[in-house]
């Protein structure tokens, strides 16, 4: 303990003779104590507390409520967590599989389709389940001529969140196979083993820590997610994450609403810290010398198309989704009138125009700052020795684990008075989405300083610059593909972002997906679909632009979306 003392104190005093660098650092951890770890502060003492004074009341209230009504809703969520993540991990393993091993045609629209989700909002696929399958629902009463379609509930629920988070452990799956060297298949076949062995005895154990750690995070997601259980789950089904929400703004009872949240909370970071700190480090290290490519077919022929049927039936799927959403917008009245119309999109235009403006301006100012914290925080844990950069690593991180519900109660809590009084305000929802985002910077900034020599920025520092100029010369542009990545996800998350941000919106500051759930709720299905459809053209456009500038500028299209 002592010597950790005199070394963290050495250490300080090493920072002190680059004064810009310790401010940065001191800023950084002032920060995100105060935008991340107060909010979660006062969900677990408000929680835990009736008229100032420690107590589990609040707790024992949400147990016996209504015979055991919010055990159910959290028996649900986790039902549902588990039963997303085991779905959902299986359908992006199989589409994974086929792109990366089986060589099957298509392969670039295959992965197109793959990645469609991550741009939408999150509940798009609720909307699209009722306009598909619902009481006018084009399947259930055009096709199959069924009077009373019930989509309300688990099954409707788990269709809808399989479908809007299999994207996520697409992408990893998808980097595991690729990183798996052929080489140990050729191998194994060259011993004489047959397709289906190998792929038992080979590829799939590869694959292991990345199925479990797939698994870990669509259950997260799911645990957290807010806008599908908000539109399907109904009150037959309830979900904790609608509960604790429902407790807020409908009966305005806090303590309440946080000890929901912080029920919520508990197997939430609990999955989170299993896959960060045990899952992620069980990575095996496979061959990687050459040849990188197989020379010999691990896929039969019959194999081949079988995978390509399945993922045929799943982009069909995904196509269905989004070709009822057009044509819910340009239709006058969906499951009566198909009648072509621009009507909807005039009332988005006389209704929400103001929230489209507010939504752009959010998240145009949120998503330089967020993608530029992240390199900074992601270049100091890695490049730079200081007391407290394991904290700053974990608390920059940490949001991936909080529930949206979560630290948008911990926000109301924390900044409602004064001097801390931000509630309704602008800056309030730009602290929420840079901070909560911030994590996608980092992530993306740490893997690739990892891979890059670090005598290139000691060569600048010998030549005189400082860690200011060596980080804005040096480090930043090697760090342009990383960056423009954050900065596409940040966009996408922060216009697409409902369950934080549904408690902070007030009259003063309008989002898109806010509107798009008020629709929803008072049945008004083709102006939901316009307002999604406007919001996904706008994230398309500005990925188009950002691809853009990495094209004429930088000479590089490199971005986790364009693999």
């Amino acid at each position: 303990m002592k010597q950790r003392i005199i070394s963290s104190w050495h250490g300080f005093i090493r920072l002190s003779k680059d004064p810009l660098l310790l401010g940065v650092i001191l800023l950084l951890l002032l920060s995100l104590i105060l935008f991340i770890i107060y909010p979660l502060y006062k969900v677990i003492v408000v929680s835990f507390q009736v008229n100032g004074a420690f107590s589990i009341k609040n707790f024992t209230d949400v147990m016996t409520y209504s015979n055991g009504y919010y055990l159910k809703a959290l028996f649900n969520s986790l039902w549902m967590g588990i039963a997303t993540a085991l779905l959902g991990t299986l359908i992006a393993y199989v589409f994974a599989y086929s792109l990366t091993r089986a060589n099957i045609r298509g392969r670039k629209f295959f992965n197109l389709i793959a990645t469609i989700p991550i741009i939408s909002p999150p509940f798009i696929g609720a909307l699209a389940v009722i306009m598909l399958f619902g009481r006018n629902g084009f399947v259930s009463s055009y096709l199959l001529g069924m009077q009373d379609a019930n989509v309300y509930g688990p099954k409707g629920l788990l269709f809808a969140q399989v479908l809007t988070f299999f994207p996520v452990a697409y992408i990893t799956l998808r980097g595991v196979l690729e990183s798996i060297s052929p080489t140990l298949e050729d191998a194994a076949m060259d011993l004489g083993g047959n397709r289906f062995t190998i792929f038992r005895k080979v590829t799939l154990p590869l694959s292991i820590p990345g199925i479990a750690s797939s698994m870990l995070v669509l259950f997260v997601e799911s645990l957290a997610d807010f806008g599908n259980p908000l539109v399907l789950a109904g009150a037959q089904f309830p979900i904790l994450s609608v509960q604790a929400y429902l407790e807020i703004t409908g009966m305005g009872n806090f303590a309440k609403g946080a000890a929901l949240a912080f029920i919520l909370l508990v197997p939430s970071v609990s999955a989170y810290m299993l896959q960060k700190y045990w899952v992620s480090k069980k990575q095996y290290v496979t061959v990687t010398g050459k040849p990188t490519q197989s020379s010999n077919d691990v896929v039969s022929p019959k194999a081949r198309w079988i995978l390509f049927a399945v993922c045929c039936v799943i982009a069909a799927f995904i196509i269905l989704v989004y070709a009822s959403i057009i044509w819910g917008a340009f239709a006058q009245s969906w499951g009566n009138s198909n009648k072509l119309t621009l009507q909807n999109f005039v009332y988005v235009w006389r209704v929400g125009f103001e929230s489209v403006l507010d939504t752009l301006a959010i998240a145009g100012l949120s998503t330089p700052i967020a993608g530029t914290l992240g390199m900074v925080i992601a270049f100091l844990v890695v490049r730079k020795r200081f007391w407290g950069r394991k904290f700053m690593e974990f608390s920059s991180m940490l949001s991936f684990a909080l529930p949206g519900t979560v630290v948008g109660i911990g926000y109301i809590l924390a900044f409602n008075n004064h001097p801390l009084y931000l509630t309704g305000t602008l800056l309030i929802l730009l602290l929420n989405f840079i901070f909560r985002y911030l994590p996608v910077g980092v992530q993306g900034g740490v893997a690739v300083l990892n891979q890059i020599d670090p005598s290139i920025e000691e060569a600048a520092v010998d030549l005189g610059a400082d860690s200011s100029k060596t980080f804005r010369k040096v480090t930043l542009p090697l760090m342009i593909p990383a960056f423009f990545s954050s900065l596409i996800f940040s966009f996408v998350r922060c216009m697409t972002a409902i369950s934080a941000a549904i408690f902070l919106v007030s009259a003063r500051w309008k989002l898109m997906t806010v509107q798009i759930m008020s629709q929803v709720e008072s049945g008004r299905i083709g102006a939901a679909a316009a307002f999604s459809l406007i919001l996904v053209a706008i994230i398309l456009v500005a990925m188009g632009v950002i691809k853009l500038i990495l094209r004429l500028k930088y000479h590089t299209t490199s971005s986790i979306l364009s693999h």
